[in-house]
């Protein structure tokens, strides 16, 4: 049976949440007694794992690298990642109109899990990005999401020009940001099925990818910086979306 080790108060607590009977066992640092914790351990708890506490320096050597804030868990290794076939199935099954975040070979696990944390509280139905030249669901990339790569599909796809054809045969529209273009973000429609769709770490959105894209708006800048790292500006890309899709709700 595959395992991993999962890091940090908001991870453990999904796992515990998401999937109790895959948490195999629990560590905790000896010192930390707080209301957090106890509320975790409570969980533990209730389903029967056990529970070790530890020195810090032990968890230090288990977390390989993770910030594990005095906590973590081993767990069966999950299966969260969805493909093309999955991703369509949740498609038919939506009640409302597709509202899905796309990121073309986002790299940095921080950026992932960062993006995954916005698309959970926006109400996103899915994230979908590419199998080669991106990062998947690290420890990192779900520890920085904080819960929401459990909560939120995760759909890893070969081809992302299929993809995103594919999503425009289903009537969704496909908003890629990019900084050059004349349309402005806040003078956009964002309303009905819908794709927003964010490019790389420095390099943008791929030839292709803005080739595919049904229209590309930017973000409105005052300062002297010229762009946004990619999780800020898929933050507000999301919200605008989320604030005008409940101005008609």
């Amino acid at each position: 049976m595959a395992e991993e080790i999962v890091g940090g108060i908001h991870a453990v607590t999904a796992a515990l949440r998401h999937d109790p009977l895959g948490v195999l066992e629990l560590w905790v640092d000896r010192q930390r007694h707080d209301g957090k914790l106890q509320s975790l351990l409570s969980d533990a708890e209730q389903n029967g794992i056990s529970v070790q506490e530890v020195p810090r320096k032990t968890l230090d050597g288990m977390a390989r690298g993770l910030r594990h804030q005095g906590v973590v868990a081993r767990c069966k290794q999950r299966v969260t990642t969805l493909d093309e076939s999955a991703l369509n199935q949740l498609l038919d099954g939506l009640e409302a109109p597709p509202f899905l975040l796309i990121l073309d070979g986002v790299t940095d696990p921080h950026n992932l899990g960062a993006c995954l944390r916005s698309a959970d509280a926006a109400g996103i139905h899915a994230v979908i990005a590419p199998k080669d030249r991106a990062v998947g669901l690290t420890p990192v990339a779900r520890k920085v999401a904080c819960g929401a790569a459990e909560s939120v599909p995760f759909v890893q796809v070969t081809n992302l020009a299929r993809t995103l054809r594919a999503l425009q045969d289903r009537g969704v529209w496909l908003i890629g940001a990019a900084g050059e273009t004349k349309h402005q973000l806040y003078s956009t429609d964002l309303k009905g099925p819908l794709a927003v769709v964010m490019g790389a770490e420095e390099k943008g959105l791929r030839r292709i990818t803005r080739e595919v894209c049904d229209l590309l708006v930017a973000i409105p800048m005052q300062g002297s910086v010229e762009s946004l790292n990619v999780s800020v500006a898929t933050g507000v890309l999301l919200f605008e979306a989320r604030r005008q899709r409940d101005a008609i709700a």
